[in-house]
């Protein structure tokens, strides 16, 4: 029998469906949750909302639904899970610390899509986005024409046609500028020629659309954007956001409606190999304790680790420290799943955790390479009692060449 509109199960996947009722609730994902660690509130934390959830489906799916019709769940209780929903990072942190494997990071998502559907989400400034994209082609509502010409250096081997392509994304080319600056910087050093689109046509890739749960207009800006590097011959799109590589890699193909023409490369990838092939040659020495930052959706969501690793060990001098969580349990920056646009003070204190251990541990610079984690771990660093550098890592590495 198939499931009514006002099924909270209705709008969920095989795999979802499974994983919610998988949760043993254990509790163990809370000592790793980033709101946790700021909020305390277990109202909000990864197990109670997947408990509630599950009620919600009882509700309208379970036998007492099917023997005597579905009962009506409680307004202010729904308001409550989708407030819990959307104050998450999506960071994946839960999930990667999950004894029986649930994969959060796209579990929130969709049940963030359930609450979109049903009017309740998503949250203030998060409901503008798919107006905003739709008007400028980017969530930050800036012009076209701001998008490549701050930062685009001079002297890159940019052709019209190329099997090569970089795409900058919405928060590098708006709000982390040095990060994508750097990025081609070094792909100038490394020389041969690539292709961008032009900043009309390089438009947001989705992940915040996504991320927030509002898909309507996913498949517009993945089929434009797909037939626009197709279009010029392209074989490998590069980008260092690692929200938009786990975007392009994950649901390009989903929303696509097949595989890509192309393969997808985080930037840390393409410098790596050309390290390693002498196409990329790091010579000035740095006599500095560096601390790279693991991102959320690079480490947890695309399993790019080692790549970023291997770029700071090729630098003379220069001696790599870890942060007690880094790999695939790193913990979160504060900037992720959107929440930061809603819950600036989580972002903030979430953010400064990172900042205290990196002083802690007597790091000269804190290394990043996510263009969100650049972003709020900069302005968190704004009048805190803890200083540091702060630099992505192919701004390093454009400094250093």
């Amino acid at each position: 029998m198939a499931k009514s509109k006002d099924s909270f199960a209705c709008g969920l996947g095989p795999r979802e469906l499974i994983e919610l009722d998988a949760c043993t609730q254990c509790g163990e994902c809370i000592k790793f949750c980033p709101v946790q660690d700021v909020t305390g509130r277990p109202s909000i934390s990864p197990p109670e909302k997947i408990r509630m959830y599950k009620e919600f489906i009882r509700a309208t799916d379970g036998l007492r639904a099917a023997l005597f019709g579905p009962r009506e769940v409680d307004r202010e209780l729904l308001e409550e899970f989708s407030r819990a929903v959307f104050e998450c990072t999506t960071c994946g942190a839960c999930g990667e610390a999950c004894t029986v494997g649930i994969f959060t990071q796209r579990l929130w998502p969709m049940l963030r899509r359930e609450m979109v559907r049903r009017g309740l989400g998503p949250i203030g400034a998060q409901r503008e986005i798919p107006g905003v994209v739709e008007k400028t082609g980017n969530p930050y509502n800036k012009s076209a024409a701001e998008r490549f010409s701050p930062w685009l250096p001079e002297g890159l081997p940019l052709r019209d046609m190329a099997p090569l392509a970089y795409y900058a994304g919405c928060t590098g080319a708006y709000e982390a500028m040095p990060m994508v600056r750097g990025d081609a910087l070094v792909l100038r050093e490394i020389g041969g020629p690539f292709t961008m689109l032009p900043p009309e046509e390089e438009v947001c890739c989705g992940f915040p659309l996504f991320i927030t749960g509002q898909f309507d207009l996913l498949e517009g800006l993945v089929k434009r954007l797909v037939e626009g590097y197709r279009s010029r011959g392209v074989k490998t799109l590069l980008c260092s956001c690692p929200c938009c590589v786990n975007m392009m890699s994950r649901d390009w193909p989903l929303f696509y409606g097949g595989p890509l023409p192309f393969r997808i490369m985080h930037m840390s990838q393409f410098a790596a190999a050309a390290i390693k092939y002498g196409r990329l040659s790091i010579k000035r020495e740095l006599n500095e304790r560096l601390i790279y930052h693991d991102p959320c959706y690079l480490s947890r969501g695309v399993g790019i680790i080692e790549e970023p690793r291997y770029i700071l060990g090729e630098i003379p001098g220069a001696h790599l420290l870890e942060f007690a969580r880094h790999g695939a349990e790193s913990r979160c920056c504060g900037a992720g799943g959107a929440a930061r646009k809603v819950f600036h003070e989580n972002a903030i204190a979430i953010a400064r955790l990172s900042i205290d251990e990196a002083a802690a541990k007597g790091a000269d610079k804190l290394v990043l390479s996510c263009p969100a984690c650049y972003s709020k771990v900069n302005e968190a660093l704004q009048g805190h009692g803890k200083q540091i550098r702060i630099i992505d890592i192919m701004e390093l590495v454009s400094e250093l060449i």
